[in-house]
Order: structure tokens, then C-alpha cells, then sequence
């Protein structure tokens, strides 16, 4: 549900017949989810939200007529069609160049998970909440491969960053607190605070408290060769 406790109207749009059928087996029947409809390419999505005007849209980042970047080019136009409703991207595997044009508009309201997490109820429930409520949501999972994919650039800030540094990202894409990475990683919040700190640096990040949308800054970093 979001912040009024009503049901969070919900559009699902993929070209696979499974990932449809598993969309509406998993979401058609969740509390605080009313799913609206799914549909099966970009043209149908488009029609689709412009009569139902959902709060939120699960979408694959390839669909037909286009098979390139549908979903993307769909969560840039919805900020035109309706800038309070959010959008969860799924994709396949970590592609730094869609993950940034995704959030190049801003990160709020937006979500980029790998496609897997259809399978789990709970953490899609989660993300489509989130980004109901303005919020960002990057998968971990993402953000680790992008983390550990060999980078071309000749002169590249992300390897000035330490394995522990590193480690620290990793946890920070999980949305975790100073706090919480501290406890998971067993460091003082000082410490924690300070390999952070280091990280924006390095990173030129700047400074703000949003833990996702540092992040999002990231995935932008990583799209540029």
C-alpha cells in the first residue's frame, strides 16, 4: 500500500509469456497491490498507462516493437506523462548505460533489479513500495557486477577505491545504514563514515545523505567509457 493505505495501482509489461504469467500469479493476489493490467510490448504499455494511469510500472528493459531499450525509453517518458509515478525496471544482466539513462532524469521513483527477482514476492512487493513513495531501489546484485566488470578507461577513479571500499559500496547499494554496514562488516560507524567519505572524494560524488541515489551517481559513472 502506499503512504494513504490504499492499494498501489500496478502495470506489468513484458514480451515473455512465463514472466507474465509469473507477474500475475505472484502480484495479481498480494495485499496492497491492485494489478491493473499486464501487457506484452512497449505499444500496449504505452495505451495502457495513458487510460489506467498506475502508480507503478513493472517493465523489462528489451520489449518489442523496438527490442533495444522499450522499458528505458518508457520509464524516461513517464516523468513527462506523470512525474509522481514510478517505475521498476528488469533487466536481464547489469548494463551500465541503461541503469544510467534511467536515472539520468533523477533517481526518484525509480527502481533497477534484475529480472530473477520476479521469482521473489517479497522483495519485488518491496521495490514497487518504494518507488510508490518516491523512493530509488538499485539490486546489489547490479551494482556488484557492475563493481567487478573490467573497466576500459585508461584513468579510472573506481580503481583508486580500496577492497574495502569497495565493500562498503556494495553494502551502501543494499540501502544499508552507516549504521548497518558498520554491524555487518564489523567496523566502527566512524570508520565506516570515513571509508565513505573517501569514497565520494574519489568519486566526486559531492555529498548527499540519499544513500540510493549516490549509487544511482555511480551506475552513471560506470556508463561513461
Amino acid at each position: 500500500m502506499d503512504g494513504s493505505g490504499r492499494s498501489i495501482r500496478l502495470v506489468v509489461a513484458d514480451d515473455s509469456l512465463l514472466i507474465r504469467e509469473a507477474a500475475r500469479q505472484m502480484l495479481g493476489a498480494t495485499p496492497g497491490i491492485d494489478l491493473v493490467a499486464i501487457c506484452a510490448d512497449g505499444t500496449e504499455l504505452a495505451r495502457t498507462v495513458e487510460q489506467h494511469r498506475p502508480d507503478v510500472v513493472v517493465t523489462d528493459v528489451r520489449m518489442p516493437p523496438g527490442g533495444d531499450d522499450e522499458g528505458v525509453r518508457f520509464a524516461i517518458d513517464a516523468r513527462r506523462i506523470d512525474p509522481h509515478m514510478g517505475v521498476v525496471l528488469l533487466t536481464q544482466y547489469a548494463e551500465p548505460s541503461l541503469g544510467a539513462a534511467l536515472f539520468e532524469g533523477g533517481a526518484n521513483g525509480r527502481a533497477y533489479l534484475l529480472k530473477e527477482r520476479i521469482g521473489d514476492r517479497a522483495e519485488l512487493r518491496a521495490a514497487i513500495e518504494v518507488v510508490a513513495g518516491g523512493g530509488t531501489v538499485i539490486d546489489p546484485a547490479i551494482v556488484q557486477q557492475l563493481l567487478a566488470t573490467p573497466r576500459s578507461r585508461r584513468s579510472d577513479p573506481l580503481d583508486e577505491l580500496t577492497s574495502r571500499e569497495l565493500e562498503i559500496l556494495a553494502e551502501m547499494a543494499e540501502g544499508k545504514s552507516n549504521a548497518a554496514i558498520a554491524q555487518s562488516l564489523v567496523l566502527t560507524k566512524h570508520a565506516v563514515e570515513k571509508h565513505i567519505g573517501s569514497i565520494f572524494q574519489k568519486l566526486e560524488l559531492g555529498d548527499e545523505q540519499d544513500v540510493s541515489r549516490r549509487v544511482a551517481a555511480v551506475l552513471v559513472y560506470l556508463s561513461k567509457d
